[in-house]
């Protein structure tokens, strides 16, 4: 019922903006909506039958923060919107292969931690290899073979994961006595993924990546101490980052002071401008974008986005700003709900977390049960026999 729901949101959200844009009322609109409930529904039943107990609700949140995705981006360029629902019936497929191949035990994907490990590093490797490594808006993070385009870097964030899981499930006990040797390979694996995501200037991956590391280390051992060095470790990087990385200032500077009632320096043209006009020039119109669209929005493909010459108001909006479109066109009301949607997603995955804990704990004590009832009835025979030998003299005294 809840994918239902989805879909029929999905189906007015891409007919408030396909009538929007054409000015028709059309059931094109209506055969997108019911190839993405149909794609779902697929998924459903795929979940349903290799894990029946699984979280009914995370299918049906991903699949409206997908719907609402794709059709904002449909709004701003239908072209990318089709592109990007290719990545989503692929991503949907190995969804469900992933479920179908793992149904018995996915605890498997442990006897491959390394192989996860290296080739995430692999991964991340490769946009740095010339012939297939691409910059787009002056970051070098794509990869294209032909016509496909991808980031690597998202594949490697989940392979690392599972390393880290797979790794810190066995190591975690060893690892929280501080056992030098053994934090090797843990370091090996993941500095290469730090060295080459500092390389390639992708700072941003580099900071998540770091964050995942320590939170998973501080799981599996609970010392504290860990953290403590970590967040030495990250200030004393944020440092480096500020004195010697110009675009590290040049970006803290831009979030925190947007506009200047004087003119700067203007790194784009070497001219002396207002940072409104300049280096702040999109942050400062994606939050005019998201005053314009007030408490309840302008409606879904009524925002505006472009001059009357056709120019972009906000460069790159339906990638680097696409929240912005949505705070303009479904109101502060709207995009504070989208919000909940995620934070949604998120509790879920802790509420999981907190299950798989309690089911590990149950298990355990589960497995030492037998044999303190074994040695419980061994006292209690213990005790009858000698009990029935007091009252019985003639047995006592043989």
């Amino acid at each position: 019922m809840t994918l239902i729901g989805v879909g029929a949101l999905t189906a007015v959200g891409f007919a408030s903006v396909y009538i929007a844009r054409q000015s028709v009322i059309s059931t094109a609109s209506l055969s997108y909506a019911g190839v993405f409930l149909g794609l779902y529904l697929l998924a459903h039943l795929v979940a349903r039958w290799t894990v029946p107990h699984a979280d009914p609700y995370l299918l049906p949140t991903a699949g409206l923060l997908t719907a609402v995705g794709l059709t904002e981006i449909y709004r701003l360029e239908p072209t990318d919107a089709f592109r990007q629902g290719m990545w989503v019936v692929v991503g949907v497929a190995v969804f469900a292969a992933t479920l179908f191949l793992l149904r018995h035990d996915y605890r498997r994907l442990e006897n491959y931690r390394y192989l996860f490990g290296v080739g995430a590093v692999v991964l991340l490797a490769l946009p740095a290899l010339p012939g297939i490594g691409a910059t787009i808006n002056g970051a070098r993070l794509w990869v294209k073979f032909g016509p496909l385009q991808f980031q690597p870097g998202e594949l490697a964030k989940i392979m690392l994961i599972i390393f880290l899981a797979g790794y810190l499930r066995q190591k975690r006990e060893v690892l929280a006595q501080g056992r030098l040797k053994d934090f090797g390979p843990l370091l090996v694996i993941w500095g290469g993924a730090m060295l080459v995501l500092v390389e390639t200037g992708d700072l941003g991956s580099a900071l998540l990546f770091f964050g995942i590391f320590l939170a998973m280390l501080y799981i599996a051992t609970s010392r504290l101490l860990f953290v403590g060095i970590g967040a030495a470790l990250f200030l004393a990087g944020s440092a480096v980052a500020w004195t010697f990385v110009s675009r590290v200032q040049q970006r803290v500077t831009v979030w925190l002071h947007p506009w200047t009632d004087h003119p700067v320096y203007c790194a784009l043209n070497g001219k002396l401008e207002l940072r409104q006009d300049c280096a702040g020039y999109q942050i400062t119109k994606s939050l005019y974008s998201i005053a314009n669209g007030g408490y309840g929005g302008t409606g879904l493909g009524k925002g505006t986005f472009s001059t009357t010459g056709g120019d972009n108001l906000i460069p790159f909006l339906n990638t680097d700003f696409i929240y912005s479109a949505l705070a303009q066109e479904i109101g502060l009301i709207g995009i504070s709900a989208l919000v909940l949607v995620y934070m949604l997603f998120v509790m879920r995955g802790f509420r999981i977390s907190l299950l798989a804990s309690t089911a590990m704990a149950v298990a355990r004590r589960s497995a030492r049960r037998p044999s303190s009832r074994r040695s419980i009835s061994a006292r209690s025979a213990s005790s009858s026999s000698d009990a029935w030998r007091a009252r019985n003299p003639r047995t006592r005294a043989r």
